[in-house]
């Protein structure tokens, strides 16, 4: 007698409680980084009013307007150098959170695809004569499904490689234009 209701039954629960346990994971890992990027922008709240504060009481202390627009011009470049660190840092949360998702699903996908190729290896033992081109079928599809997932997987890559560049590009950029513009104001 054949026992595939039994394997399939036993091969779904698996996958489901898999699949359970790699969404617990994730969920906390996308829980993680939102943690992460709270605590920056409260961090970055909280030194927002600390310099605020020590830059009026400059501003105010100023004995007339050329020590004015010197102290003004002077507090320009930490503000700018905080705000390019503060996306360096945003950006840096994004890329490893999406680093460990990505990580965690390749996992997932990887050990279900192994248990789905050794269930079908298992029912093809036992099935009937004549079964062979639907068991070559079901064996071709999975091996068309893998290749389409790593295709998936590897353009996903470069397309978080390339925006990890061009953040750091905007980032470069921007630091230039920021100590241009700091320069200029000290002339």
């Amino acid at each position: 007698m054949f026992a595939v209701p039994e394997q399939f039954s036993a091969a779904t629960k698996t996958n489901f409680d898999a699949f359970f346990t790699t969404y617990t994971d994730m969920t906390n890992k996308a829980f993680e980084g939102v943690s992460k990027v709270v605590d920056l922008h409260l961090n970055l709240a909280r030194t927002s009013l600390e310099d605020s504060a020590v830059a009026a009481k400059q501003l105010l202390a100023a004995k007339d307007p050329q020590e004015f627009f010197a102290v003004s011009a002077a507090q320009a470049q930490p503000s700018t150098d905080k705000a390019l660190a503060y996306g360096r840092q945003l950006a840096s949360i994004a890329s490893s959170t999406q680093a460990e998702l990505s990580k965690a699903a390749e996992a997932q996908i990887a050990e279900t695809n192994r248990k789905v190729i050794a269930l079908v290896d298992e029912v093809s033992k036992n099935a009937p004569a004549g079964s062979e081109n639907v068991i070559a079928f079901v064996k071709s599809s999975i091996g068309n499904a893998n290749a389409g997932y790593e295709q998936l997987t590897k353009t996903t890559k470069q397309a978080v490689e390339a925006m990890e560049v061009n953040v750091a590009s905007t980032v470069n950029e921007m630091t230039k234009t920021a100590e241009k513009a700091v320069s200029r104001a000290k002339k």
